[in-house]
């Protein structure tokens, strides 16, 4: 209401007349509003406007009565200096006149004045002008008063006023400031109230999760105690089942072991050494069958896991077979053992006749041997005897009819995984034979073992990836087919570049020869074809062959119709030779009980006796005997003795003439490195050890 008051009062003023006044808004920077009051007294500018009426008003009275006394000058225009005063008090205390209004009022007071009679004006303006200007001064003290009293007022009034908005100012921010606090209290109290009542809310849903954990646990924990047992009784039912696994499959091996062993009994020449008329090769045939059935049935039980009670009934059925087998052949054995005590009665006695008829013809003398050496040139062959020849086609037939029985991984340029297959049995094949190195034993039955694992079935690593010959139906030929061959070429590389290498790999050959006979054959197959002097065999030229097929035949390489020369030849047939004759006097140590070598001395001595019935060659046969002899003859001279010497002095008296015969100036080097062996070998009656034979301390390291 108040404020409401004070703006009518506003309008109100503002439609007075003295509202509607224009006013000066910087008065106060041109004077002071109290220089009025505090400057020296001084008439006002109406005083003269006064003067001038009340001047003129007594001139009017005066004139008819003094009219015709003379005028003289008055003593205002004299200037009397009241009367200036007066007239510049006036003139200062007037309202404010425009300028021109001033000159004209002046010019007419003046005028007057001038046309008064001094003697009137004498007489009448003491008296007049004291009382104005008394009556000005009252009249502007009285006014200064006034004013001065009204300013004071005002100013009460203002102050009064803007205390009064100040408190009303201070109350209403107070009330404001009270209204705050109180909506803030009242905020705080809601929320307060709102956290606790959620917090309520929270606390229930947490007990409410807490009692579901705590009943989910309980179901969790009886689940596990539950699959626990369960595991526990599949742990024991997989322990017992593992167990009855792992009993028939040493029951599997044994009999393998006792399979093996009964048929290394049977000479694999199918002849028995003091009965040439047996032939055992029926049971040799049989006891191969059974071996593979053996090892087949091990093979299938490793893929598969452990051998079933039907497997091992069938093994045990083909151990029986296996020693009625022996049983049988060992009947038949000693029924021709006691034929031939007869025989040998006869025999003795048919001796006895026969040394009397020469005693008869003791006298007669010997016919005399031709010149010229004929005599010693009767009896030798240029090619081979037949059966060796047979043995050596049967190896051949056998070798391709390997590489045709992996035709699908040889030819597999469109399927992508046979050709991965086929690359990774590859890799495993050949690889630990070419890390073979006489470094450690440790080392040498690692190597072993992964290609006996591979050859088995087991999945081996190689390359960062695992493979196994069961991957593919024909992976199993095609590795055996690739480790025969690899073996031959480190033979062919290896051996020839550092003899004490042959040995090594030998060992490790040899022992797979044992327990894979497929390997062995295939082995010998790749021997003989990249040196046909292993078997021995000098291929003859056919008509229709080119020269470079006979060259490669002879087991030449020949490379952009360019024959490789006859040192580099040379060394790779002494290499090969080397492999084996090192492979036919070593087994491998680590088996479960060492047999019959599978290509033993016996096979070396017959390719020496074959080479010495045939023809020698220049060059060849002088560096091939050597090479033989240095790593062979040891290991002959403790087997056959006696007539190892004899065969060592055939070879110096009759065998190395028949080479000089045929040896040209240039290719006199291994003839005498030849002579110089037999010489010193038969005057020590010793040959030394071979370099880089394996001693048994070596399978320690």
């Amino acid at each position: 209401m108040e404020r409401e008051l004070r703006w009518e009062t506003l309008a109100a003023l503002r439609s007075s007349s003295k509202g509607r006044l224009s006013y000066r808004r910087h008065w106060l920077q041109d004077e002071d509003i109290l220089e009025g009051c505090m400057a020296p007294l001084v008439l006002s500018p109406y005083s003269g406007w006064v003067l001038d009426r009340v001047v003129g008003q007594s001139a009017q009275e005066l004139t008819p009565s003094g009219s015709s006394t003379p005028r003289e000058p008055s003593p205002l225009t004299n200037g009397s200096p009241s009367l200036e005063k007066v007239t510049s008090g006036s003139h200062q205390g007037s309202p404010p006149l425009s300028s021109a209004e001033q000159s004209e009022t002046k010019g007419t007071g003046d005028l007057g004045l001038l046309e008064m009679d001094p003697e009137v004006f004498q007489a009448v303006l003491p008296s007049k002008v004291t009382e104005v200007e008394g009556c000005i001064r009252m009249y502007e003290e009285l006014h200064r008063l006034k004013g001065k009293e009204g300013l004071r007022r005002r100013q009460e009034q203002q102050e009064q006023v803007v205390r009064a908005v100040y408190d009303l100012a201070s109350e209403q921010l107070k009330r404001f400031d009270e209204l705050k606090e109180l909506k803030q209290h009242q905020e705080f109290q809601d929320l307060k109230e709102v956290m606790e009542k959620s917090s309520k809310e929270a606390q229930g849903q947490q007990e409410k999760l807490k009692e579901e954990h705590r009943h989910r646990a309980k179901i969790l924990n009886l689940k596990l105690r539950e699959a626990e047992q369960q595991r526990q009784r599949q742990e024991e039912l997989e322990r017992l089942r593992k167990e009855e696994g792992q009993e028939r499959l040493r029951r599997l091996y044994s009999i393998q072991e006792e399979v093996l062993q009964l048929n290394q009994q049977i000479d694999p020449n199918y002849r028995h050494k003091d009965l040439p008329k047996i032939d055992l090769s029926a049971y040799s045939n049989r006891g191969n069958q059974i071996c593979g059935l053996v090892s087949g049935l091990i093979r299938t039980t490793s893929e598969r896991g452990f051998p079933t009670p039907v497997d091992v009934a069938n093994a045990e059925r083909a151990q029986q077979e296996m020693r009625g087998l022996i049983s049988s052949m060992q009947q038949e054995i000693a029924t021709a053992v006691e034929l031939k005590r007869r025989d040998e009665k006869e025999e003795s006695q048919k001796q006895k006749e026969l040394l009397k008829k020469e005693k008869m013809k003791a006298q007669t003398p010997a016919p005399a041997q031709q010149p010229g050496g004929k005599q010693q040139k009767e009896g030798l062959q240029v090619k081979a005897e037949e059966s060796v020849m047979q043995w050596y086609q049967q190896l051949q037939d056998a070798a391709e009819q390997c590489v045709a029985s992996f035709s699908e991984i040889s030819n597999c340029k469109d399927n992508n995984e046979v050709k991965r297959i086929k690359t990774d049995l590859q890799k495993a094949a050949t690889i630990p034979v070419s890390q073979i190195a006489s470094r450690s034993g440790s080392q040498l039955r690692e190597i072993f073992d992964k290609i006996d694992n591979l050859l088995s079935g087991k999945f081996v690593q190689t390359g960062g990836r695992t493979v196994s010959v069961t991957q593919h139906p024909q992976g199993l030929d095609f590795v055996y087919y690739k480790l025969a061959e690899k073996f031959v070429k480190q033979g062919e590389e290896e051996v020839a570049a550092h003899r004490d290498a042959a040995f090594t790999i030998a060992v490790v050959a040899s022992g797979i020869w044992e327990l894979h006979p497929r390997v062995g054959d295939l082995f010998l197959a790749h021997l003989h074809k990249k040196c046909p002097y292993s078997v021995p065999f000098y291929p003859a030229l056919k008509e229709g062959t080119s020269v470079e097929e006979y060259q490669r035949m002879l087991g030449y390489e020949v490379k952009d119709s360019k024959m490789e020369e006859q040192d580099h030849f040379l060394k790779r047939m002494s290499g090969m030779i080397c492999l084996y004759a090192a492979i036919i006097q070593v087994q491998w140590p680590h088996g479960n009980k060492q047999g019959k070598h599978p290509h033993g001395l016996n096979y070396g001595w017959r390719w020496l006796s074959q080479m010495l019935n045939m023809e020698p060659l220049a060059d060849v046969t002088a560096t091939l005997l050597f090479c033989f002899l240095e790593v062979c003859g040891n290991a002959l001279m403790k087997l056959y003795r006696a007539q190892f010497w004899k065969m060592m002095l055939l070879i110096q008296e009759d065998y190395i003439p028949r080479i000089e015969a045929i040896t040209s100036a240039g290719q006199m080097g291994s003839l005498t490195r030849l002579k110089q062996f037999l010489e010193e070998s038969l005057q020590q009656k010793q040959i030394p050890a071979p370099k880089g034979a394996l001693k048994p301390s070596f399978w320690k390291s």
